[in-house]
């Protein structure tokens, strides 16, 4: 082999590393990329969750129950109970 053909060779060689370095790192740019976002999805699933548990806490019916007492607020008794019918019958 002559000098003449091994220049060429060698920057063949040269550009075929750099291009091999540069999707290794994109490769690993988006590996990180990729674990954040699994990351933040486990957060959300876990914020998600808490947040349904607390709605139920929220809702439960013993608990509005205290808090209507609290406000002073009771059950309508018969007296106080008022029906309307359809066509004023």
């Amino acid at each position: 082999m002559n000098q003449r053909s091994l220049i060429p060779m060698l920057v063949l060689l040269v550009l075929c590393s750099l291009l091999l370095v540069n999707s290794q790192h994109q490769a690993r740019r988006l590996f990180i990329a990729l674990e954040q976002a699994q990351l933040r999805q486990q957060q959300l699933e876990t914020e998600w969750s808490q947040l349904q548990l607390e709605q139920s806490n929220l809702a439960k019916h013993a608990r509005i129950d205290a808090m209507a007492k609290s406000m002073g607020m009771a059950v309508p008794t018969a007296d106080r109970t008022r029906y309307v019918t359809v066509g004023g019958r």
